[in-house]
């Protein structure tokens, strides 16, 4: 491989696309805050970097996928962050659910470095990265992207050249915030089916197969009737996605009504303790449960 790749952050989706990298036979650098996540990987042959600025010390290529903006930036931008190691002709990667202004901010670090930055956040859940099946979203220039398609696909089944840096992570933010308003109006749905006495076993067939059966009520809907409590997607990293949209059409002069209603009860169950809970337990909180008695059930 002639692409020698440095990947920031193993949670939830960065664990899964270093396991395809690495399968993929590129040399690979990883870097994690809690750093016992790379053990897996030494044993591999893959280095455990010591700092973000060390995992991008001999890297051509640099990838992150990190929580939020913040720590995007502490990561890409501190005293031991990724661009300060980076060489001149870096291609940096952002695939981290962040703001399309934090983009922006890090594609003019990047070129002051001499370095070219894409935006590419993705579609998909932990499953889906670790076989290797996301979809890339992204931003940035053709030519920079042309580049970086054999790495990004070692980890997708699918890249869209959506437009110009930022246009990938805004696509993300519209697609992450109505999949949760179809969550929350799936879970006031069941609350009210609840509140009137029906046979959920009868009724939520009846949407799932019917009009409202996306494929996300079908997913959600799946892993209630499963007692799943697996994460797929943190609650409270969709709350992060939620305020990040509203934000972003704020700065377009638009209000996204739903968004930020939906924002306000992802807010609420994240504060009464679903925050570390998957997306889909949105629907536990609408219909008065609590993280304890959803774990007896």
């Amino acid at each position: 491989m002639s692409e020698r790749v440095a990947l920031l952050g193993l949670g939830t989706m960065g664990l899964g696309m270093a396991g395809r990298l690495a399968q993929a036979g590129f040399p690979l650098a990883v870097w994690n805050r809690t750093a016992s996540r790379a053990d897996n990987f030494r044993a591999s042959g893959v280095r455990a970097a010591t700092s973000p600025r060390d995992a991008a010390r001999d890297a051509t290529v640099i990838l992150s996928m990190l929580s939020d903006d913040v720590a995007a930036r502490a990561v890409w931008l501190g005293q031991n962050g990724a661009l300060a190691g980076a060489p001149a002709g870096t291609l940096c990667i952002e695939s981290s659910t962040v703001s399309p202004v934090w983009v922006r901010e890090l594609g003019a670090a990047s070129q002051a470095r001499g370095c070219a930055l894409l935006d590419a956040p993705v579609t998909g859940s932990r499953t889906h990265a670790a076989s290797g099946e996301l979809t890339f979203l992204v931003g940035g220039d053709a030519k920079d992207l042309e580049r970086a398609t054999p790495v990004l696909k070692a980890m997708g089944k699918e890249i869209v050249h959506v437009g110009p840096l930022g246009s990938g992570a805004t696509l993300k933010l519209v697609n992450n915030f109505i999949c949760a308003v179809q969550a929350a109006a799936f879970g006031e749905g069941l609350a009210l089916l609840d509140k009137s006495g029906l046979d959920l076993s009868k009724a939520v067939p009846v949407l799932v197969n019917g009009a409202p059966g996306s494929p996300l009520v079908k997913n959600v809907a799946g892993r209630i009737a499963a007692h799943d409590s697996s994460v797929h997607f943190y609650l409270g990293l969709m709350q992060k996605d939620l305020s990040y949209a509203v934000n972003e059409g704020r700065r377009h002069s638009l209000e996204l009504r739903t968004a930020e209603l939906t924002r306000e009860l992802f807010r609420a169950a994240a504060e009464h303790g679903f925050a570390s809970s998957d997306l889909s337990t949105i629907t536990e909180y609408l219909r008065g449960r609590t993280p304890e008695s959803r774990a007896k059930a």
